[in-house]
């Protein structure tokens, strides 16, 4: 790759996966819109008390998968090919065991995590049902994961990107399907999501009849220093995703103490938004992370630098116009999610949307820096990043500002968390440059 191709491969890598990851964070949106039309607000509180487990089941799925994919395109491009089959064989074996903890989990704890998250009389059948059965699809959602992640690297996203837009649009299909003809309530909703990543995985499956891919699974051993290998490269990409469900947990329980169901269901629609744009970023991080990998382990530090200047700016752009979208048109965006016209939900909602998303610039950086650090094999700062934004500065912000300002301070939390983690991110960025 040369450094005059830089800009037209930024191009086709980050936009792919831009429209592959909307699409995949469209799984969750559908269910939103879905329920929120077929079971009103109740079913909306119950689906946003849910949605934390998706989180940590696809973000497990997105350590393993962005951790093996950056492994293997370092070593394709240092030339150990021999290394490679190894690496895939190796986050299969992790997906294998993650898989085996949710699944257990669904079939012997999924009542006991509904009352965890605080679901109520009112809610709890329909949290209960959609926390088993998405746990039950976890294989499916890691393995795919997994999959998509490798076929990127392996020179193929605009494949990855079908992949990822024919599950979602059949999480869309479906869910219609059997929510409204079918009339299977939540667990439709929850069927129609498991069995997208399902069909994701039938349409990745030619990359392989074809033998067109570059990793194969392998009977050698892989030992320890391969698999924390690759959960050190993904461990940014858990916490990206795990963050937004422990926020949500802590933002149900505030909210829950001052707004009640009325008030966890405006969450939900902001909450889920934020699934949507928050995807935007992870895809141009997922864009130029083979390009970063593959530069970065070819020598070539002028193409690394041209290609996070160019995600920058793009995320730069592309934050203003998501703002400026929700902030004018915040009334009807609720409106769409709010069947039953509540008056409540509406006012809550559309003051949330306002003041939260004036997160969007901070997020999107931290999440480009977070896979430049760990493409550029420097791990460590992409690590504190994470847990910053994730855990360390979020919740103790969410409980501050609520307790100062109520339900205003509740939508400044995660602004003001990711503008300070952004601010730590500078001067890494800084560290890094002098190395």
């Amino acid at each position: 790759m040369k450094i005059t191709n830089c800009f037209r491969d930024f191009a086709k890598y980050a936009s792919l996966n831009v429209l592959g990851m909307l699409g995949l964070s469209c799984y969750i949106l559908a269910d939103t819109f879905f329920v929120a039309r077929g079971l009103g607000a109740n079913g909306l509180a119950a689906l946003n008390l849910a949605i934390p487990i998706y989180s940590f089941i696809h973000g497990s799925g997105l350590m393993i998968g962005m951790g093996g994919g950056t492994r293997y395109s370092l070593q394709k491009n240092q030339g150990k090919r021999a290394s490679t089959d190894q690496i895939f064989t190796g986050a299969v074996y992790l997906a294998a065991a993650f898989a085996v903890v949710f699944v257990l989990a669904g079939v012997f704890l999924s009542g006991a995590i509904a009352a965890l998250s605080g679901a109520d009389e009112a809610v709890f059948s329909m949290t209960k049902t959609y926390l088993q059965v998405i746990l039950l699809f976890a294989p499916a959602f890691l393995m795919n994961n997994v999959l998509l992640c490798f076929v990127r690297n392996d020179g193929a996203p605009q494949l990855s990107m079908a992949a990822m837009l024919g599950g979602s649009l059949s999480n869309i299909i479906l869910d219609y399907v059997f929510i409204f003809p079918c009339g299977m309530g939540i667990f439709g909703a929850v069927l129609a999501t498991g069995l997208a990543p399902v069909i994701s995985m039938g349409i990745l499956s030619p990359h392989f009849l074809r033998k067109r891919n570059g990793f194969h699974f392998t009977r050698r051993p892989c030992g320890l220093h391969l698999l924390t290998g690759i959960l050190s490269s993904g461990i940014p990409s858990l916490i990206t995703e795990v963050s937004s469900g422990v926020v949500m947990i802590v933002f149900n329980t505030i909210i829950l103490s001052l707004r009640g169901n009325t008030g966890v269901a405006a969450y939900g629609v902001i909450a889920n938004l934020s699934l949507v744009v928050l995807s935007v970023y992870t895809g141009i991080a997922q864009g130029i992370q083979p390009l970063l990998s593959g530069s970065f382990g070819a020598g070539k530090q002028k193409e690394v630098r041209a290609i996070l200047k160019y995600a920058l700016c793009t995320m730069l752009v592309l934050s203003a116009l998501i703002y400026c979208f929700l902030f004018s048109q915040a009334p009807w965006v609720v409106s769409v999610f709010n069947s039953e016209q509540n008056t409540l939900l509406q006012t809550i909602a559309v003051q949330g949307l306002k003041l939260y998303f004036t997160a969007c610039p901070f997020a999107g950086f931290n999440i480009i820096l977070s896979v430049y650090f760990t493409s550029t094999e420097y791990a460590r700062p992409a690590h504190i990043l994470s847990f910053l934004r994730g855990f360390l500065l979020i919740i103790p912000m969410a409980f501050l500002l609520s307790k100062a300002a109520g339900m205003t301070g509740v939508w400044c939390a995660f602004p003001a968390t990711e503008l300070f983690t952004a601010a730590s991110g500078v001067l890494f960025f800084r560290k890094s440059r002098r190395r």
